[in-house]
């Protein structure tokens, strides 16, 4: 028997407990740590972000009596285009009428979290289009990573980010339905896979001494960060497997994960994405017509003239940029078999 609504029966024959079975759901939590910019309703779809470049500090002593020439600030401008995304799922009268389960609830709930997962995703895919970009061991493209995440690596990162004058984050979106931020230690954040949690709890400095501390190890004055695996350094990761490798993009013939498996073949490539405040934006479409829930009960209509299908679904509007590509590092590598 199917096990779509759509085409189920009601689960007369069988006891069928009251509590319906978990999703097993990835984390999000990429929009709590960039710029959060919404755009007006009946205004526009595009937002342009400014930045007025400095220049070099002067060094040259004024001349008495001489006024010196004028410089020019030039700004450097980022445009985004919010795109809007939908999905829909349609339902019987009879489900409606007769089956156990909440089922138009249960619905909403379901594309309530595609929506989340849908922004997740527009926000990681604009990211990771980084052109900001390291490699892990010797590796000089992605068709020639085979090496798994090493110190020398993260500590590469944290140096260029260190060079760009890269700020820390201190502050993220509170994770409540309130607007407002909650304060964390200065730190900056990587994004990756929890693939790469076992190789990064094994990362060891000279000498042998452990590297990497996992939250367990934080204390009272650290508190966790959403889905945190640990900490190295400056740099606080956060995993979720919304954040996929390359499959099968790396070198040949090494000890890594190859299409999600173990085995002979390509290198899976995973990045690491390590950002810095202000590096990136997520933007929406202000007010409660950010994300559009949508049911509609079976009910007649000219075409259905009978009531006899319902829909459940959502629409949005959602796009991201990167505000600044020298304050975000994307670092590359494999994963240990």
């Amino acid at each position: 028997m199917s096990n779509v609504y759509g085409d189920m029966t009601p689960r007369t024959a069988a006891f069928a407990a009251s509590k319906l079975l978990e999703r097993a759901l990835p984390m999000m939590c990429m929009s709590r740590f960039g710029q959060q910019q919404p755009i007006p309703k009946n205004k526009t779809n595009i937002i342009r972000f400014r930045r007025y470049n400095g220049f070099a500090p002067s060094l040259t002593p004024l001349v008495e009596g001489v006024t010196p020439a004028p410089d020019s600030i030039v700004p450097t401008d980022v445009q985004a285009t919010l795109q809007q995304f939908g999905r829909r799922v349609q339902i019987s009268d009879v489900i409606a009428d007769t089956h156990e389960d909440p089922v138009l609830t249960e619905y909403a709930e379901v594309l309530g979290e595609m929506a989340g997962q849908t922004a997740e995703l527009v926000c990681y895919n604009a990211i990771r289009g980084g052109t900001n970009l390291l490699y892990a061991g010797a590796a000089t493209t992605r068709g020639t990573v085979a090496s798994a995440v090493t110190t020398l690596a993260l500590n590469r990162a944290i140096r260029q980010l260190k060079r760009q004058n890269a700020k820390p984050i201190t502050r993220i979106l509170a994770g409540t339905d309130k607007v407002g931020t909650a304060p964390i230690r200065p730190s900056y954040i990587a994004f990756c896979h929890p693939d790469l949690q076992v190789d990064l709890e094994s990362l060891t400095e000279t000498g042998g001494a452990k590297a990497f501390r996992t939250p367990s190890e934080y204390g009272n004055g650290m508190p966790l960060l959403p889905n945190e695996i640990g900490s190295y350094r400056d740099i606080r990761f956060l995993a979720s497997t919304l954040y996929a490798p390359f499959l099968a993009a790396g070198a040949s013939g090494s000890a890594l994960l190859t299409n999600g498996g173990s085995g002979t073949g390509l290198a899976d490539v995973y990045p690491i994405i390590i950002v810095g405040a202000d590096a990136y934006a997520t933007v929406s479409l202000a007010g409660s017509n950010a994300v559009t829930p949508i049911v509609v009960n079976p009910k007649p209509s000219d075409s259905d003239v009978l009531g006899q299908r319902g829909h459940v679904g959502f629409k949005m509007y959602a796009t991201a940029c990167i505000l600044n590509d020298a304050w975000m590092v994307r670092l590359e590598c494999g994963v240990t078999q």
